[in-house]
């Protein structure tokens, strides 16, 4: 019985041995991705204009910022730049690159 080689160590997923997992919406092109699969970008946005914010900053003043996260499929993150296109021995390795 011949096997299909694997292509990476995790199988593009980081489960482990949880089972399934939930699955959320891709912010760029609406596929259902498993949530341990999609790539996640995390951005702290200002809702204060950057000159007004580093003037009140000056004078002291605590400024609640939101915390937007976005889920991305992985050809969306590919497109976008957050993922690259690993060589042969590198996609195997799980640790920072």
């Amino acid at each position: 019985m011949k096997r299909m080689p694997i292509k990476r160590k995790s199988r593009g997923r980081s489960k482990g041995q949880k089972g399934r997992s939930g699955y959320v919406q891709c912010s760029m092109c609406g596929e259902m991705v498993p949530r341990d699969k999609a790539k996640k970008s995390t951005r702290r946005i200002s809702l204060v204009d950057p000159t007004l914010a580093r003037e009140l900053r000056q004078k002291g003043a605590y400024l609640p910022g939101r915390v937007d996260t976005k889920y991305y499929c992985v050809s969306c993150a590919v497109h976008i730049g957050i993922v690259k296109v690993r060589s042969k021995e590198t996609r195997k390795s799980r640790g920072r690159r």
